[in-house]
């Protein structure tokens, strides 16, 4: 347990932190849910629009200490990836 005033600041801050970060990875994996299950479906333009808002969530995630860039980064990649085999097979 913390002794310290600085010790028992630093603690607070942690579980807010933490919290937050918890909550920003949480709503990047539900963007990623609903646009798997816009590939499931085949729907193409609905998958497209997911991307996009997966995108900005992943980028939004990364601009703070939740998610490193390129972890974001290699996110988006995979992803885009599998809308890509799923509009090769479509064409």
């Amino acid at each position: 347990m913390a002794d310290s005033l600085q010790a028992k600041k630093r603690a607070r801050q942690n579980v807010k932190d933490r919290t937050a970060n918890r909550a920003r990875k949480s709503r990047v994996k539900t963007q990623i849910k609903h646009f798997e299950a816009a590939l499931d479906a085949g729907n193409a333009e609905a998958a497209t629009e997911q991307l996009r808002l997966v995108t900005k969530k992943l980028d939004k995630t990364a601009s703070t200490s939740a998610m490193h860039k390129k972890t974001a980064s290699r996110k988006k990649s995979r992803l885009a990836k599998q809308l890509n085999k799923l509009k090769a097979r479509k064409a």
